[in-house]
């Protein structure tokens, strides 16, 4: 009960502060967020103080339960200046794509930035304008079975050549025990998103860049690049199933919670599961930051998570700023993780006591979020989709012995230059 009016008190002030100079006639902001269910809730417990304070109301626009078409929906109610929608909460990846039917928060927003780790403020920044403020967020980590490494003798690894050595010194010792099924190191290679997030972190753990960098350099065509590929080659059929190249993130997770992994990588919602009273690894298991190549590099974790934007077309733009603003608070941040654990993108909150007691796992991320890396959808803009089919197609290709990675990365650079012509 004290917890509660501790946070009642901090939202309420904050909204005060916020909207001294909100409208002063009330009206209904509209938000589509591709959600149902429990985050429908959240987000109307949330608001709660917001809505008191101006007098505003929020009205959630319902919406397909298909990511791929809700943006396709996002981005036919922009082309056509839908002035009906106020505020679309956005996947990270989105929002850089629409930047041209979003408004420019840089000034609105610029008393709470310095708060939120700065790679997500990247990530929604496009030609110096911030078009997007960030509500929670979402990076890998490497899953790693403590019961298995500590029977063998061995350290968590903070190197790809310390994964692929440990891995394969457990995977062999356990299959010559009795466990047949145990695979060293499960991960996403289907040549989906999924692959560009694993492939970005490799390439960008091994100092090769990213893909294309913030000022929409073209630089995957290198040779830390193509050895971080090289690399990921050599797991697979030997400490990674082949079947790995048809793997998602729920087939990983599939081999891994019955017990027949030594390590994972995977995103944040992978650790309750695997920690519920059902899962034959529940205890046996816990987290760390993605390796890195070694020496001079450090690891990276591709950026997920979810923001929320204000449409340019917006009848109301002043109440629907306060809205996101409100959202994106610290406050509004801590409420959320403490009734939906969530994860938070201000820094602060990994260190704060009432989460650390609640909700364990979010302080857990807190130095994989500092390694985070943001995908090129911010520099390539509306091209994004196109620059990450044909990067996980490269990797793909190299992962299943289709030419080597040199040869690959000439060709996508060659592609990448093609389709970004005079300009991204």
């Amino acid at each position: 009960m004290r917890l509660m009016f501790k946070q009642t008190l901090a939202l309420g002030t904050l909204v005060t502060t916020l909207l001294a100079a909100s409208v002063a006639q009330a009206v209904e902001i509209n938000i589509v967020l591709g959600s149902v269910g429990k985050d429908v809730e959240v987000l109307k417990e949330l608001i709660k103080p917001w809505e008191k304070e101006t007098g505003n109301t929020l009205n959630v626009v319902p919406m397909p339960s298909s990511a791929t078409d809700q943006f396709a929906q996002y981005r036919l109610w922009l082309a056509a200046g839908n002035a009906d929608v106020d505020v679309y909460q956005t996947d990270v990846i989105w929002a850089p794509q629409l930047s041209d039917q979003l408004l420019d928060l840089t000034d609105a927003a610029k008393d709470i930035v310095k708060e939120h780790f700065p790679s997500i403020i990247e990530s929604q920044t496009v030609n110096g304008k911030l078009i997007a403020l960030p509500i929670f967020t979402d990076a890998p980590a490497l899953y790693y079975r403590k019961d298995l490494l500590e029977k063998h003798g061995a350290s968590v690894p903070k190197t790809w050549a310390e994964l692929t050595e440990t891995a394969k010194k457990i995977q062999d010792a356990e299959r010559a025990a009795g466990s047949k099924d145990l695979w060293g190191y499960v991960w996403q290679g289907n040549a989906y998103e999924g692959l560009t997030c694993n492939a970005l972190e490799w390439v960008k753990s091994h100092g090769g860049g990213q893909v294309i960098e913030a000022d929409g350099t073209i630089s995957i065509n290198n040779d830390k690049a193509a050895a971080a590929l090289e690399q990921a080659k050599t797991w697979v059929n030997s400490i990674s199933p082949e079947g790995v190249l048809s793997y998602k993130e729920e087939e990983a997770r599939g081999v891994w919670q019955t017990g027949n992994a030594v390590f994972m990588r995977n995103w944040p919602y992978a650790y309750s599961l695997g920690s519920a009273d059902e899962s034959p690894i529940k205890g046996k298991f816990d987290v760390a930051p993605l390796p890195s190549a070694g020496e001079g590099t450090s690891s990276a974790a591709t950026l997920g998570g979810w923001n929320v934007a204000v449409s340019k077309y917006s009848k109301n733009p002043e109440a629907a700023i306060s809205l996101v603003k409100f959202l994106a608070s610290a406050p509004s941040q801590k409420q959320r993780a403490l009734l939906s654990s969530q994860l938070p993108t201000v820094m602060a909150l990994y260190d704060d006591e009432d989460i650390k007691a609640q909700q364990p796992l979010i302080p857990r991320w807190k130095d994989v979020f500092l390694q985070a890396v943001p995908r090129p959808s911010a520099p390539t803009k509306s091209k994004y989709n196109e620059v990450s089919s044909k990067f996980w197609s490269a990797v793909h290709d190299t992962l299943s012995g289709k030419g080597s990675a040199k040869e690959n990365l000439e060709v996508l650079e060659a592609e990448l230059t093609d389709l970004k012509g005079n300009a991204w």
